[in-house]
């Protein structure tokens, strides 16, 4: 199986950098795993709803200029479904099972993603109400992924 995050904008903080190398390595037995990351565009504080869709579309552009049509395609989104760590991890499951073996998450920028984007995934996964940075959301995901590959071996990793 093929697991990759597209996500926006630079990973700058060691030890965010640590957490998700060290998922990464752990998910290596089960699936080729990575990050690929696009520039994200400046957005200052005070934009107009016309500037904030601007952004949102040139980084959806790069976005899905990193997905091909073959990938089963998640994007963390707000408005997205909400599922335990257990509904993730049969989904994922199912998908290997069912032909989807290149599955793509995608973490937009801090505006979100456009509707293009959003059109183009097959689901959306909500991780709550909260707001997080995206260096952590990166970090959560990457987290909830091996999860997922652990609780479908029957580790006791999730207890």
């Amino acid at each position: 199986m093929n697991i990759k995050i597209v996500c926006v904008g630079k990973l700058k903080e060691k030890y965010f950098k640590d957490g998700i190398a060290e998922y990464a390595k752990r998910l290596s037995r089960f699936a080729k795993f990575k990050i690929v990351e696009v520039p994200d565009e400046k957005a200052p504080e005070n934009m107009s709803e016309a500037e904030q869709e601007h952004v949102k579309e040139v980084e959806g552009e790069k976005i899905l200029s990193k997905i091909k049509d073959k990938e089963y395609v998640i994007v963390t989104a707000i408005k997205g479904r909400e599922r335990a760590s257990e509904e993730l991890a049969k989904e994922i499951a199912d998908l290997g099972t069912y032909g989807h073996s290149d599955i793509t998450f995608v973490i937009g920028g801090s505006l979100g993603t456009s509707p293009a984007v959003n059109k183009r995934a097959d689901d959306l996964l909500s991780f709550g109400k909260l707001t997080m940075p995206h260096q952590l959301m990166r970090l959560v995901l990457t987290e909830q992924i091996y999860r997922a590959f652990m609780i479908n071996s029957g580790s006791p990793y999730h207890k």
